[in-house]
């Protein structure tokens, strides 16, 4: 897609990352892939045998570009999150594909990378205890699902209650909000939530789905935060994390627009682990 390419000029451009900071991915394995996903839908996907009314459900077509480009976001994400952890703070220019299941993808949601990358970390023993914060508009269904045996993973989903998908899985925590909700009560629903919680589990390592979609222009949005918004939800995430000294990576979640009006709203999260990760010397 061109928007992962637009996303990484425009951080060059506008100086927010520098081209020696860039990390390319290799895609994940399929050892990996199969600690969350079962070997015939993996493979039924990538070989486009996925039955029609499979691909209906995800809603993409299984082109050979995008089947390389979701083994290498997953990779990209399992990447990130080790990068954090020897640096405290990474992000990822894709990934947040919380909607795909074990067996089946949804909702432009093939591989579940966030999912994929915390079973990894604790099967290598990289961290004891991860968790999943996730503020895409739409509820995380699919890594509730794909972590809710796992105890040491903590999931954890803001989004627009009337929103997809209509059928919820039950997070860790889920914080429903209501349609319309703005900046401040969006940011007065989480701001004493979240440091909670995350002071309640301990984790390890936060893996942060950093969806734009409650932005107030978003298509398949239903909430109504602005740039200035999402920006700052973003810094009270990382500020949360960071000043508990817990590594954070991110992950660029969900979004619909113009690509004019969606690149930027992607490199808020960028913008904002910048800002802090200068605050605390990272």
């Amino acid at each position: 897609m061109a928007k992962f390419r637009l996303l990484h000029q425009l951080l060059l451009d506008q100086q927010l990352i520098q081209a020696d900071q860039v990390v390319r991915p290799i895609s994940i394995s399929k050892r990996d892939l199969e600690r969350v996903h079962a070997r015939r839908y993996h493979e039924d996907f990538s070989r486009d045998r996925l039955s029609r009314a499979d691909q209906r459900r995800i809603g993409l077509p299984a082109t050979t570009p995008l089947i390389q480009r979701t083994w290498l976001a997953v990779g990209g994400t399992l990447k990130t999150a080790r990068l954090a952890l020897s640096h405290g703070l990474a992000c990822h220019l894709a990934g947040g594909t919380h909607h795909a299941h074990r067996d089946f993808g949804s909702g432009f949601c093939i591989f579940n990378d966030c999912a994929i990358a915390a079973r990894v970390l604790l099967a290598t023993g990289e961290v004891e205890r991860l968790m999943v914060i996730d503020l895409d508009v739409h509820q995380g269904d699919g890594t509730a699902a794909c972590c809710c045996d796992e105890p040491r993973i903590f999931t954890l989903s803001v989004h627009a209650a009337s929103n997809f998908p209509l059928r919820k899985v039950e997070s860790d925590a889920d914080l429903p909000l209501q349609d319309g909700v703005d900046d401040q009560g969006y940011l007065s629903a989480i701001g004493d939530r979240l440091p909670c919680l995350i002071d309640q589990f301990k984790p390890d390592l936060v893996l942060f789905n950093a969806g734009v979609d409650p932005h107030q222009d978003d298509r398949l949005g239903r909430l109504a935060l602005t740039d200035h918004g999402l920006l700052n939800r973003d810094r009270l995430v990382l500020d949360a994390c960071l000043r508990r000294s817990i590594p954070v990576a991110t992950v660029i979640g969900g979004g619909y627009d113009d690509l004019e009006a969606l690149v930027p709203r992607h490199a808020l999260v960028i913008r904002a682990a910048v800002e802090q990760g200068r605050l605390y010397g990272l």
